[in-house]
């Protein structure tokens, strides 16, 4: 099993990135973490967490964003999957258009040249039109694309339930046995 590359931007929502860490850790799933600079800023405002201390707290290897040459951007790295979460609209944009300036960037377009799994949780609100030119193009080169926009079948009673109703949709796509949150079996309405 390879490692999963977790990268957090500048977009609102650091929480799902740190989510995602805590539960790869938990399932004693290798992670790197990639953090941009605007993507500091957001961590520390919205989680009062430096890169340092989520990396610390999730067993996670910490990459600095300015090496595009880290071994997250590597195609002949064991690497599962790379995970953008949250991925501003400035990164969405630099992928559509095949621009890796940073390791975050660099990682995500290796990742597409390799066939790996690549998603990107866009958190953003409303869409600009080019927003979602950019990401229809990026899905159709196969990048997975789960907006951080939770649903509420399952009722959720805190943000924490709402966080993990992401986090659950990106193990999914990456193919990860998990059991967080319900599933919806089609009894729930009858």
């Amino acid at each position: 099993m390879g490692e999963v590359v977790v990268a957090i931007t500048g977009a609102s929502g650091a929480i799902y990135g740190k989510r995602l860490l805590e539960v790869l850790n938990e399932m004693s799933i290798a992670t790197r973490l990639v953090v941009t600079k605007s993507g500091e800023i957001t961590l520390q405002h919205e989680c009062q967490l430096t890169k340092e201390e989520l990396v610390k707290m999730t067993n996670s290897t910490l990459e600095d964003q300015s090496n595009v040459g880290g071994k997250s951007a590597s195609g002949s790295s064991k690497i599962d999957a790379v995970v953008i979460c949250p991925c501003s609209g400035t990164t969405i944009g630099k992928l559509a258009a095949g621009i890796s300036d940073n390791l975050v960037t660099r990682s995500a377009v290796v990742a597409l040249k390799e066939r790996r799994k690549l998603i990107i949780v866009p958190r953003e609100a409303p869409y600009a039109t080019i927003h979602l030119e950019n990401m229809a193009k990026l899905s159709s080169m196969d990048t997975i694309i789960i907006p951080a926009s939770p649903g509420f079948y399952n009722h959720p009673k805190s943000i924490d339930d709402l966080v993990d109703f992401i986090i659950a949709r990106i193990l999914d796509h990456i193919g990860y046995e998990h059991n967080i949150g319900k599933r919806w079996t089609g009894e729930e309405i009858n």
